[in-house]
């Protein structure tokens, strides 16, 4: 870029902004920052149209909500020679109309997809980057010490990544939420807890998954009618099954495509489970 040490400017600044600005800055960074909230963190706060005058990089680290106005409202301001880097957690739909927007101003795009969750990892935490200028952004932010690495010029594909990944670990939140709800209610949060924690460190996870996959077409049937008599359990509780709900619902469709019958001897492998579904749900 124009400056020997890398000008990086955050809009927004949040957990995300102000766990990643202390390593860039540590590795030489000048950063500054934009947000319409006080932060604690010891950070040069500047006006919109100052940091966007003043930095090579942008970095949108905003509510997902507002990504697309925010890079409405910086197109005006943005220059040649700057690069836009969108890591805030949207769709790969999203994405590619905030790509649009900045290839309407002098500068560069990239996206970013954050995995992993900051507030555990720390800056330590994996980002991939795509897009026009995704593998540019990917060996910047690589030298400024995060842990980034380049996955496709096709912006979006980085996103849907994260998004697929999130079915698994935001699905697994609400899961968890709701079982210990459940069991804080009937009075054995404790013993669940710790029964679900000594399975998962007792049994690799590669093995568990690929299991369940793998038993999937033989067992889905039963499982259903487990899960009819879960999501009646958690009712005596009183409470709402919202995510065994979702499970019941997932278990009766796919008894309904017959998986059984399409692996009669079993599966060969928990792939060929997951290309048949994918199959009949579009066919």
């Amino acid at each position: 870029m124009a400056h020997e040490q890398p000008r990086v400017g955050f809009i927004g600044f949040g957990e995300v902004a102000a766990t990643l600005a202390p390593v860039l800055e540590a590795h030489g960074a000048r950063v500054a920052a934009y947000d319409l909230a006080a932060s604690k963190v010891k950070v040069r706060f500047l006006a919109l149209e100052e940091l966007l005058a003043d930095r090579d990089w942008i970095l949108s680290t905003v509510t997902t909500q507002a990504a697309r106005q925010v890079a409405e409202t910086c197109r005006p301001l943005l220059r040649p020679g700057q690069i836009y880097v969108d890591l805030n957690s949207t769709s790969p739909k999203v994405k590619r109309e905030i790509e649009e927007v900045v290839s309407k101003t002098p500068a560069g795009f990239a996206e970013a997809a954050i995995l992993g969750a900051v507030g555990v990892e720390g800056p330590a935490v994996r980002i991939l980057t795509g897009g026009p200028q995704g593998r540019q952004a990917a060996e910047m932010l690589c030298r400024l010490g995060l842990n980034v690495r380049f996955f496709s010029e096709c912006t979006g594909k980085a996103s849907a990544f994260k998004m697929l990944r999130s079915v698994f670990s935001k699905g697994l939140e609400a899961l968890l939420l709701e079982m210990l709800a459940a069991a804080h209610r009937a009075g054995l949060l404790e013993e669940l807890w710790l029964d679900v924690l000594d399975f998962m460190q007792r049994n690799p996870f590669e093995r568990v998954a690929a299991n369940w996959i793998r038993t999937h077409p033989g067992a889905c049937e039963r499982r259903y009618h487990e899960l009819r008599q879960v999501s009646e359990t958690l009712r005596e509780l009183g409470l709402a099954p919202l995510m065994s709900l979702g499970a019941e619902s997932f278990f009766d469709r796919s008894r309904a495509l017959d998986p059984a019958g399409a692996f009669p001897e079993g599966p060969e492998s928990w792939r060929a489970v997951v290309e048949y579904l994918e199959r009949k749900l579009h066919s």
